[in-house]
C-alpha cells in the first residue's frame, strides 16, 4: 500500500480530461495535477524545449511526494517520455498514445482521422504507431489549428470556436472517415462541438483517457502502490503560471462535463 499521490502533468488544461478518468475510477487515490500554463501550447515548440518543460514538471511533482507520474500530454509524451524514463528509472511514468489501434479496429470504412498538434503528427513515435497498427486503414493526420488556444481561453462554446472546429472537421467528414481520434488531451473539451459538426452521421470519437486509467491501475497493482481503502483522498492543483490560472484549473476539474 502507498498513500502518496499520483502526479498528472500537462501543458495546461488538457490533461484534466485524463485527470477526470482517474478521479472517477480511483476514488481512494490522491491526485496532484500540474498544468504548466506558462509555456502552453507545446505544439509548435522544439523537442529540446518540451523535454526541459517536462523535466521541470516531473521534478515539481516528485518534490510533492508523487509515487507515479502520468504525462497527460500527447505532445510531451512524443517528445520526452523516453528521456523521462531514463532520468527517473525508479518512478513509474505513464505516457499517452493516440488511440490509433482501437480506431483502426473499429473503422468499417477503413478510413480514420487523427486530430492532434503539429509536433505530435510529425513525431517519430506517431509515425511508428500508424505504421504498426494501420495496415489496410487510411489514416488522415489533421492539425487541430487553434483548438488548444480555444480551450485555454475557456472559449469552447463560442461561435468562433464552433466555426473553427467545423472548418477542420467537415473536410475530414467529407473524405469518408468513420472514426475521429482526439490525439491531444485538450481536444475532449471540444467533443460536444465536434459532435454537433458530425450531426447524425455514424462517426465515432475516441480519445486516450480510459486506456491511460487502465494502465495506471495495472501499475498500481504491479508495484503494490494502491492507496489504503481508508485513505482520505486529496486533490491539489499546481501550475508554473499565475494563481488565477491555478484556480481556473481547479474549477475546470470539478465544473465541466464532456
Amino acid at each position: 500500500m502507498n498513500n502518496s499521490p499520483i502526479g498528472i502533468y500537462d501543458s495546461g488544461f488538457g490533461g484534466l480530461s485524463v485527470w477526470r478518468e482517474l478521479y472517477r475510477a480511483l476514488p481512494d487515490e490522491s491526485l496532484i495535477y500540474l498544468g504548466d500554463g506558462k509555456n502552453c501550447p507545446y505544439g509548435e515548440l522544439d523537442e529540446a524545449a518540451i523535454r526541459n518543460h517536462a523535466r521541470n514538471a516531473v521534478e515539481c511533482l516528485l518534490a510533492h511526494g508523487c509515487k507515479m507520474i502520468v504525462v497527460a500530454c500527447n505532445t510531451a509524451t512524443a517528445a520526452a517520455i523516453t528521456y523521462l524514463r531514463e532520468q527517473y528509472p525508479e518512478v513509474p511514468i505513464v505516457g499517452l498514445e493516440p488511440a490509433v489501434k482501437p480506431a483502426c479496429k473499429l473503422s468499417k470504412s477503413k478510413k480514420i482521422a487523427v486530430l492532434a498538434t503539429e509536433h505530435l503528427l510529425h513525431s517519430e513515435k506517431f509515425r511508428n504507431t500508424v505504421k504498426q497498427y494501420s495496415e489496410d486503414v487510411e489514416v488522415l493526420s489533421i492539425v487541430g489549428q487553434g483548438f488548444v488556444e480555444a480551450v485555454e481561453a475557456g472559449m469552447e462554446n463560442s461561435a468562433e470556436t464552433q466555426q473553427m472546429v467545423a472548418d477542420v472537421v467537415m473536410p475530414v467528414i467529407n473524405q469518408g472517415v468513420d472514426v475521429i481520434v482526439l490525439g491531444c488531451t485538450h481536444y475532449p473539451f471540444l467533443k460536444r462541438v465536434i459532435r454537433s459538426v458530425i450531426g447524425s452521421r455514424e462517426i465515432a470519437i475516441i480519445d486516450s483517457g480510459e486506456p491511460v486509467e487502465k494502465r495506471v491501475e495495472s501499475l498500481l497493482d504491479r508495484y503494490d502502490m494502491r492507496a489504503d481503502d481508508e485513505h482520505e483522498s486529496r486533490y491539489e492543483f499546481l501550475t508554473f503560471a499565475t494563481e488565477e490560472y491555478r484556480e481556473r484549473l481547479r474549477q475546470k476539474a470539478f465544473g465541466w462535463e464532456l
